[in-house]
C-alpha cells in the first residue's frame, strides 16, 4: 500500500506578482494566533503581553510591531492577534508559552490567508474594493480595521506608507486574490 504524507500549505503559498511598481505577494510562513483576555484578569494579560513582546498591546483598531518582529493587532477591548513568521505548526504553543497562561490563545493560521500589498499603486487599488477611507490622515501606519472587500470579510493593516497586510478567510483565498489582482490590473 502506498504511503501518503499530508503537508499543510497556505492556499496562496508562493504567490508573488508585480503590477507596475506595486508588488502583491503571499508572505511565507505567516502565523496568526488569536488572544482573548480573561474577564477580570485583563490587566494581567496585558502585562504578560508587554513582558513577552516588549511593547504594550495597542488600542483597538491599531497594531504595533514588537521587539521580535511580531505584529500585535488589537481587534477589540479583550481580543487581538499576534501575527509573525513561524515555519512550524506550533505557533499557538509558542505564543502561549510566552504569555504563560495569562491569555487564551488559539491558532488561526489555517483559518486566514494573507497578502502583502506594497508600492505606489497599493492605496489606489484598495480604494476600488475597500469601503473604508485609506487616506494616511484617516488610516495611518499601524491602523487596522475589519472590513469587506468584494463581499469577503477582510482585516486590513497599514504596515508602511504604501504597504498593507490583508487577511481574509482561507476558504475563499482564490476569490480574494482575484479581487485584489483585478483591482491592481485596473489601476496600474
Amino acid at each position: 500500500m502506498p504511503e501518503f504524507k499530508l503537508i499543510s500549505t497556505p492556499p496562496l503559498a508562493g504567490y508573488d506578482q508585480t503590477f507596475g511598481a506595486t508588488r502583491l505577494h503571499a508572505p511565507a510562513d505567516l502565523a496568526i494566533v488569536s488572544l482573548a483576555f480573561p474577564l477580570g484578569d485583563e490587566n494581567a494579560a496585558l502585562a504578560a503581553v508587554k513582558s513577552a513582546y516588549g511593547t504594550d498591546m495597542p488600542e483597538p483598531g491599531r497594531s504595533v510591531v514588537a521587539k521580535d518582529g511580531a505584529r500585535l493587532v488589537r481587534l477589540g477591548s479583550d481580543q487581538g492577534f499576534v501575527i509573525f513568521t513561524h515555519a512550524t505548526p506550533d505557533a499557538e504553543r509558542a505564543v502561549a508559552k510566552q504569555l504563560n497562561g495569562a491569555a487564551y490563545t488559539t491558532d488561526q493560521t489555517d483559518v486566514w490567508t494573507g497578502l502583502e500589498l506594497a508600492g505606489p499603486g497599493s492605496r489606489a487599488a484598495l480604494e476600488r474594493i475597500c469601503p473604508i477611507d485609506l487616506h494616511p490622515d484617516a488610516f495611518a501606519i499601524g491602523h487596522a480595521a475589519r472590513t469587506v472587500m468584494e463581499h469577503l470579510g477582510t482585516l486590513i493593516i497599514r504596515t508602511d506608507d504604501h504597504a498593507f497586510l490583508l487577511l481574509s478567510a482561507s476558504s475563499s483565498a482564490q476569490s480574494f486574490l482575484h479581487a485584489v489582482e483585478t483591482s491592481l490590473s485596473n489601476t496600474t
